[in-house]
């Protein structure tokens, strides 16, 4: 019987030997009730004026495009604020003295619209109403919100001069836009025309395109005859002494039969807007399309034309036009061709000429003429015109010299007819809800009444409507204040130009970067385009046009507008102390003109200015005025929405190169919309909007600018749930890599720290990849490429650390005693903490300044008060990287081979393994020979082969020549650092290998 030999020593227990990971730092972050706190400590610390105080740092300036003060944010606000804070923090924290100060759009009719909506639930009537008081009012209001928003945006981690916003409605904001639109009118390029404009009857007031969106409408549809009442070809005179009388009569035949044909007939025009035909003065047609006179034969019911009725088509629209009409081919038929020269000599009558009871008001002769912006698309080949509604009109007849007499002003600021145009008088296109009006029903009800409608329908189209109100707008000619776009500015300011056009070119080709580059092209396209610039609204909450006009004069009279010095001098010293308001305070006008004009002979203007103006005015109280502005006046970088290359972008370029010469940025960075999951445009009445105050309680800020962060900003974004997750699942991951660090380099200090030339050769391919990252980090957000930074990030924090390096070095660092590799390695993590920690705190603001406080507790510590290190480029090793991409290209092969064993359950861990690696390449393997392999793939031994792979060896397609195949560890396993060693129990310390028995002492 053999004896018992079994050994009934007990094994220590060795878990409190090793170097674990030591952080209070907790996994789940907590982000909606801790984010407060670190905002009350930044404000308590002073984090942003702490910045300032840094000397001799190149200052960088984004300047702020005011959102409206009316409203709790949307995501879009998000968005945008979010982007501008990323760009605002990364150049901080690469040297800068990053300057950011937050402002509002104060006056303008959103407030208005909102006061008067007030009062009218009271009862009241605005305009009875004192005007000081109302704008009171409207200022009480903005005020408000104002705070509110202010809030909201700052619970987003948004950093800023909050404390000293900038607002157009302060009172030296009001002064600076009154004092650069005084520089129009000095200037030369301010004038009053009366043009068509985009107009909201239901607003009163002209619009921007900027203050205009497009949807579909549903419009009635009209063809309307206009009755040739005359032919006179003067051509056909036939003057030669010497010609026959043969040649007279046939000359004198042609004329008459031609006149037979034509006069009678009818031109058929198209349009969209019947209330426009009362203001009809003309109709043109295409020089170079070709038109035929065509009969009625024979009608069905219900039909407007009658056998005989003949009609002068395009001969390309012609039977769809008789289709409209109820006319079935066979119905009609064409007679014979009409030329331009014949449609020339044709004199032509209103539909409405004659009528009963019109006074006479349409009787005159319409001017007939050839335009170039008459198509033969659809319609009928002719277009009704009336410049008082229609811009390609309007610049047609100002072309001719002929406005007076093509100008009507039927239309009142309502939408409705004056009260003494026949048949139509008060009646309104639209009513005050913005829906249809009867003006429409009115004027085709008339025309089929006299006989003037060939057919009528109805189209949808997308049409013009305010972004405010929702309800359609039209065109309307009615007095406005311009500015000249193509009139030399008078300034001397003539670098980049003696236009504002030229300027604005110039400037968008020479001196602005665009981010991105197609930026430049539609705001290019747009100037390059655009008419000259409306400056008036007709309302009261704004600055206004603080200019006089001659009593009883003409906007032509060279004396019309006052341009004096010292009255603009009266006017911005009272807007300095008492604001806009000083304009409308009784006796303003004695007052600003004081004794060196007479005030019987001087009118006030009361208009206000557009609000684009005003916005577009920020750069010279924001930028040049402050303190904290710039030194030229120009800022780094505008960065707003794709909208508003018709909004901001375009008006802060105008006003800017009428007033300085040149674009007022250097950078600007456009970003699109933000859309719902399933990519359509967010609305409440679908209910798939995402509010940002909902995000942020349910997940934190930092979660809503990690998804800013992971978007390609430059296109749509699309937010929801699902999405929301994803983002949240990143950031997981990524608190996971901030962890592991913090816990790594617990309580290392400078004694711990090794040289660079002293790391093993692992240590010192991180310090390759961080040298490679920091170019990338600083290049990306130096072009404000943060989708791209962090990308670049995440992948190096959660692929190169994660699951390359922190996953070989956690047994050095756990198991290792006081060794040059352990050394090394949180030498390493030091490094990796300091960089991650500021290259990611322009988008993690919260956490990162969570992770900073845990390795550096204090009042006064802040993540956002240190730069990104300097990163040494001798770091960079490429003959190192390439070593190391070979050994983690076998790496893979190995992982892989392994992972089929573990779900095989031939093993569980990867330290049971030694398996054998045949390496066919000899360079990869001389570099594997060259390293400690087996700590790379985490066995406990790997033997190296430079024989063929075996037929049952493991491979991997993308890594040919490399195979494995799978060995067991042989020998004891160690009780401390879990590896199978030949070597185990055969040292002091019991049941470890020789690496432990040292570490143990």
């Amino acid at each position: 019987m053999c004896a018992d030999t079994t050994d009934t020593r007990t094994v220590p227990d060795y878990k409190d030997t090793l170097n674990l990971p030591r952080t209070d730092f907790p996994m789940r972050a907590g982000l909606p009730k801790r984010e407060p706190g670190w905002l009350e400590r930044w404000e308590r610390i002073g984090v942003y004026d702490r910045l300032r105080e840094k000397p001799g740092r190149p200052p960088f300036t984004l300047h702020d495009g005011p959102p409206y003060a009316n409203g709790h944010l949307h995501i879009g606000h998000a968005l945008n604020k979010t982007i501008k804070d990323m760009i605002v923090r990364s150049h901080q924290m690469m040297g800068h003295d990053a300057r950011y100060i937050p402002g509002w759009d104060c006056h303008g009719l959103p407030i208005e619209w909102k006061i008067e909506e007030q009062y009218r639930a009271k009862g009241l009537d605005k305009d009875e109403v004192d005007v000081v008081d109302f704008r009171q009012e409207c200022r009480k209001f903005a005020e408000g919100w104002i705070d509110i928003q202010r809030d909201e945006f700052k619970r987003l981690g948004i950093t800023g001069n909050w404390a000293a916003p900038y607002l157009t409605m302060d009172y030296r904001a009001e002064r600076i836009i009154a004092e650069d639109f005084q520089k129009f009118l000095m200037s030369g390029v301010l004038y009053q025309g009366s043009k068509p404009v985009m107009w909201s009857p239901v607003e009163k007031t002209a619009l921007a395109e900027a203050e205009v969106e497009y949807h579909d409408k549903e419009s009635f549809t009209i063809w309307v005859k206009f009755r040739v009442t005359d032919f006179s070809m003067p051509e056909l005179d036939v003057s030669d002494e010497e010609a026959t009388d043969d040649e007279r009569e046939a000359v004198v035949r042609a004329k008459a039969e031609a006149r037979e044909a034509f006069v009678g007939a009818n031109v058929v025009i198209w349009t969209t807007t019947p209330w426009t035909i009362p203001s009809n003065k003309a109709v043109v047609f295409g020089a170079d399309f070709a038109y035929g006179l065509y009969e009625v034969t024979e009608t069905p019911e219900e039909c407007w034309a009658a056998p005989g009725d003949r009609f002068i088509l395009a001969d390309r629209l012609a039977a769809q036009t008789f289709a409209k009409a109820r006319l079935s081919d066979g119905q009609w038929r064409r007679l014979r061709d009409v030329t331009p020269e014949q449609l020339g000599a044709m004199t032509l009558a209103h539909p409405l000429a004659g009528a009963e009871g019109s006074g006479g008001e349409w009787d005159g002769p319409r001017d007939f003429r050839a335009a170039d912006f008459v198509t033969d698309d659809e319609g009928t080949g002719f277009v009704h015109c009336a410049p008082s509604h229609g811009m390609e009109e309007y610049d047609l007849y100002r072309g001719l010299g002929m406005l007076e007499q093509v100008i009507t002003y039927n239309v009142m600021d309502d939408g409705s007819f004056r009260s003494d145009l026949p048949f139509f008088g008060g009646a309104r296109i639209l009513r005050e809800n913005g829906k249809e009006g009867d003006a429409n029903k009115a004027v085709i009800d008339k025309l089929a009444a006299v006989g003037g409608l060939l057919a009528r329908g109805k189209i949808k189209h997308s049409y013009p409507h305010s972004w405010r109100s929702k309800a359609p707008v039209i065109y309307r000619n009615t007095p406005q204040w311009f500015a000249a776009i193509d009139r030399p500015v008078g300034d001397g300011q003539d670098t980049y130009g003696t236009t504002i056009r030229e300027r604005a070119l110039r400037s968008i080709d020479e001196l602005v970067t665009w981010t991105p580059r197609s930026g430049r092209n539609r705001l290019h396209s747009m100037i390059a385009a655009r008419p000259d610039w409306v400056l008036s609204r007709q309302r009261a909450w704004g600055v206004p046009l603080t200019c006089f006009t001659r009593a009883g004069g003409k906007p032509t009279d060279p004396d019309f507008l006052l341009r004096d010095p010292a009255v603009n001098a009266r006017i911005l010293e009272a807007f300095e102390a008492e604001g806009a308001d000083a304009w409308y305070k009784p006796g303003a006008k004695e007052r600003f003109l004081g004794d060196d004009h007479d005030p019987a002979q001087w009118d006030q203007v009361f208009d206000i200015l557009d609000v684009w103006f005003d916005s577009g005015s920020t750069h010279a109280f924001v930028l040049r005025d402050r303190a904290d502005g710039t030194e030229d006046g120009i800022a780094d970088v505008y960065m707003e929405g794709t909208d508003q290359h018709r909004g901001w972008f375009h008006s802060s370029m105008l006003q800017a190169c009428g007033t300085i010469g040149r674009a007022p940025y250097r950078n600007v960075v456009t970003h699109g919309f933000t859309l719902d999951a399933k990519g359509n445009k967010m609305s409440k009445s679908l209910g798939n909007t995402v509010v940002p105050d909902e995000v942020v309680t349910q997940y934190g800020a930092d979660i809503l600018r990690l998804w800013v962060a992971q978007a390609d900003y430059t296109a749509d974004q699309r937010i929801g749930p699902e999405i929301l997750k994803g983002t949240a699942d990143s950031y997981r991951r990524l608190r996971n890599t901030m962890r592991f660090l913090l816990g790594a380099v617990s309580h290392f200090s400078e004694a711990d720290r090794v040289a660079p030339a002293e790391m093993p050769e692992l240590e010192r391919w991180v310090l390759h990849r961080l040298a490679e990252l920091d170019v990338r980090v600083r290049e990306g957000y130096r072009s404000f490429d943060f989708q791209g930074v962090f990308r670049t990030l995440f992948d190096f924090c959660t692929i190169d650390l994660s699951a390359y390096y922190f996953d070989i070095r956690k047994d050095a660092l756990y198991c290792d005693g006081d060794t040059a590799r352990r050394r090394a390695a949180r030498t390493v993590m030091d490094l990796l903490f300091h960089r991650l920690t500021t290259w990611l705190a322009p988008v993690l603001v919260f956490t990162m300044e969570e992770v900073w406080l845990e390795r550096f507790p204090g009042e006064d510590s802040s993540v956002h008060l240190q730069d990104m290190p300097e990163t040494p480029a001798g770091w960079r090793d490429d003959a190192l990287a390439a070593k190391w991409a070979r050994v983690r290209q076998a790496r893979r092969v190995v992982t892989a081979a392994l992972e089929v064993q573990r779900t095989d359950k031939a093993i569980g861990a990867s330290l049971e393994a030694a398996p054998v690696v045949h390496v066919e390449d000899t360079e990869i393997l001389a570099a594997l020979r060259d390293v400690p392999f087996d700590d790379i793939c985490i066995t406990s031994g790997i033997a190296l082969s430079g024989d063929p792979v075996p037929s049952d060896g493991f491979r991997l397609a993308e890594s040919p020549g490399i195979g494995v195949v799978f060995e067991r560890a042989d020998g004891g396993k160690c009780e401390r650092c879990w590896k199978i060693l030949p070597d185990v129990g055969t040292h002091r310390h019991p049941a470890v290998c020789a690496r432990c028995d040292a570490a143990l002492g």
